[in-house]
């Protein structure tokens, strides 16, 4: 099943949800240590497997880490082809001051946003979907 393409449905039925935990970007230079990790996302980089984990897991392999996010997932099944969904979601954040890193996935668009300002960044995307009506 293709995604949607239309920004206006996008950011109308984005519906935002809050997952539960503590989230935090790790780089393992060492990459026997992935298998007994469980990473909701990675990327590889010159400088190593950068990886997106809960907190906790990061903290029992004694990862270090600098960021803690809150993970916030567009409900909404966005097409990887749609175009402005990430800028609009950027910029209602960044109105708030809150950063934003986003993670695509197949069918949904994946946002961690600093732990203290989760409840804030839920409130301006529910704000931006009831502008888009």
């Amino acid at each position: 099943m293709a995604g949607e393409t239309s920004l206006p449905t996008l950011l109308r039925h984005m519906s935002p949800v809050l997952n539960d935990g503590d989230y935090v970007f790790c780089c393992l230079r060492d990459a026997h240590l992935l298998a007994e990790l469980q990473p909701l996302g990675s990327f590889r980089e010159r400088e190593g497997l950068s990886l997106i984990l809960p907190r906790q897991q990061a903290d029992q392999a004694g990862l270090s880490y600098d960021y803690r996010a809150a993970w916030i997932t567009l409900e909404v099944h966005s097409s990887l082809a749609a175009v402005g969904l990430t800028a609009a979601v950027s910029a209602a954040l960044a109105e708030q001051n809150i950063s934003c890193n986003v993670v695509a996935g197949y069918y949904h668009d994946h946002l961690f946003v600093a732990q203290a300002d989760a409840q804030r960044a839920m409130a301006a995307l529910r704000q931006l979907a009831q502008q888009a009506e």
